[in-house]
């Protein structure tokens, strides 16, 4: 049995350390990467997989300590994916799950990974979307995805969750912005969290007030609701909704997300082999670095070098 069999075989198994080592081949992308990956995305599809979504400082980790404490005590398996700005200096992740959820890293029942973004366009990176299959084929029954609330990370989550929450929390002046950058089309649920601070009620309001001047066909109401996430208060709720949303997507909508889901993977699968073995070819060329040099100088700008390579390209192959 070879190393990735063995590690593919403790996936399957819900063995937490072949689950650390699998995650590990991942984020490296080397040329086992793909063996992985090909071989547990057979098993994959059975997990429940919440996106969490939102601004910086609404309280998002402490929310999530306290869904995860939520569906243990339901008895359920979770998974956690959180997806943290990138360091610089490492390329490895700012924030540490050791550091946000300790109590919870003893139970057997929970696996939770911080991952760096790597400066990827979107703040989720293909990493991110295989280390989610690795804990749906692993069993977890939940999958929570929390995006750095950054950028356009927010509305990428689209491509990884069943479940979106978006939390915001009063007074930080971003409810309406942040609804503006496309929050209020990939929203399922909308929390506003630390509902005991001045302002939670007009939060609400605005939100709901923003939901109403949406023309959209609303087949699915996205509820608002409040939280207070050191307490736990309103988790429970919090809950239900989410597994109403499950419930719905099964009876409603499951096979059209799943199918654009598919879909958008393959697309993004296609762009990166593409680019990847264009640019190899145009290094092996020198092309490459005849077009590099230009953009030193100063003689042509990256956007119109990046047409002409692709012209010559294609104007050979016809």
């Amino acid at each position: 049995m070879t190393k990735i069999e063995e590690i593919v075989q403790g996936v399957l198994s819900g063995n937490r350390r072949s689950i650390a080592r699998a995650i590990t081949i991942i984020e490296n992308n080397t040329a086992e990467t793909h063996k992985l990956v090909a071989s547990i995305y057979p098993h994959t599809g059975k997990a429940h997989i919440i996106g969490i979504t939102g601004p910086g400082g609404s309280g998002k980790s402490t929310l999530i300590e306290k869904i995860i404490r939520e569906y243990r005590r339901k008895d359920k398996t979770v998974g956690v994916i959180a997806v943290d700005p990138t360091s610089p200096f490492t390329g490895g992740a700012f924030l540490g799950d050791r550091i946000r959820m300790q109590e919870l890293s003893t139970d057997q029942g929970v696996f939770i990974r911080s991952m760096a973004t790597r400066n990827y366009m979107g703040g989720i990176a293909k990493a991110t979307k295989d280390a989610v299959k690795v804990l749906d084929a692993a069993g977890k029954d939940i999958v929570i995805v929390e995006t750095v609330g950054a950028g356009q990370s927010e509305v990428e989550i689209i491509k990884v969750a069943k479940t979106i929450v978006v939390i915001f929390a009063p007074g930080l002046g971003d409810e309406i912005q942040a609804i503006k950058a496309g929050m209020m089309e990939i929203a399922d649920i909308f929390v506003v969290n630390k509902a005991d601070r001045e302002n939670a009620n007009k939060a609400i309001m605005d939100i709901q007030a923003m939901l109403q001047l949406n023309n959209q066909e609303k087949t699915w109401k996205k509820p608002v609701l409040k939280t207070t996430a050191l307490t736990g208060e309103g988790v429970p709720q919090l809950i239900e909704r989410i597994e109403e949303h499950k419930h719905f997507l099964e009876r409603q909508l499951e096979h059209k997300r799943s199918r654009e889901k598919a879909e958008a993977e393959l697309i993004e699968a296609i762009k990166e082999k593409v680019a990847t073995s264009m640019i190899e070819k145009l290094k092996k060329e020198g092309k490459f670095e005849e077009f590099l040099k230009k953009i030193l100088k100063k003689e042509m700008d990256p956007t119109s070098a990046a047409e002409k390579l692709l012209n010559e390209k294609f104007r050979n192959k016809v």
